[in-house]
């Protein structure tokens, strides 16, 4: 795993001391240390951890929305330590973006392990992330290509496999990607048709 770049959020300047110390005892770095989760958007920013590790008594909503805003924009491995052990705060955390939550508390021996644990399921959230990106971006690009065909099919009286291969050509003379030749047929039919 190596040295990871910790952003370390705790309420309770004690307690993040000692978290702290057994990051650094377990050969990662301390990236910053806050009282709350405003302005995490911000800070990931300017610090850009590889991994957050939250210590508190339990969410609260802003964390929570705090952590939800930061994994729209600028995800990263959340590892959180609370002492509430509800199965609705464990949801919402989840649902928030925490990929590891803790109940047991926070012991500086496991501290290595945990964050292994995190940036693992971590990784494998944003493979399925990028999966269904790129699923979504596949449907779209088809949804686009069979309106071109239906277009060109009406107006000239094509068959559909006649009209994907008249796009396709057109493509390939353009040099250009076929969703994108297919959306410039929609454009022109557009302004054609009104």
């Amino acid at each position: 795993m190596g040295m990871l770049k910790i952003l370390v959020i705790d309420e309770v300047q004690e307690r993040a001391l000692e978290i702290c110390e057994g990051l650094t005892r377990a050969g990662h770095m301390v990236a910053a240390v806050l009282p709350d989760a405003f302005g995490l958007v911000e800070r990931i920013q300017d610090v850009q951890p590889d991994v957050v590790l939250i210590n508190t008594d339990s969410p609260s909503r802003d964390t929570l929305e705090h952590i939800a805003a930061m994994n729209a924009s600028f995800p990263r491995a959340v590892l959180m330590f609370s002492e509430d052990s509800g199965d609705d705060a464990i949801r919402q955390a989840m649902r928030a973006g925490v990929s590891s939550y803790v109940v047991d508390g926070l012991e500086p021996a496991k501290l290595s392990s945990l964050l292994r644990v995190a940036t693992a399921h971590f990784d494998e959230f944003m493979a399925l992330r990028r999966e269904r990106d790129e699923a979504q971006r596949k449907l779209s690009e088809r949804v686009i290509v069979d309106r071109a065909k239906g277009v060109l099919m009406k107006a000239r009286g094509m068959g559909e496999d006649e009209a994907y291969h008249a796009l396709r050509k057109l493509a390939m003379e353009r040099g250009r990607k076929l969703v994108e030749v297919a959306e410039e047929v929609l454009a022109s039919a557009k302004l054609l048709l009104g």
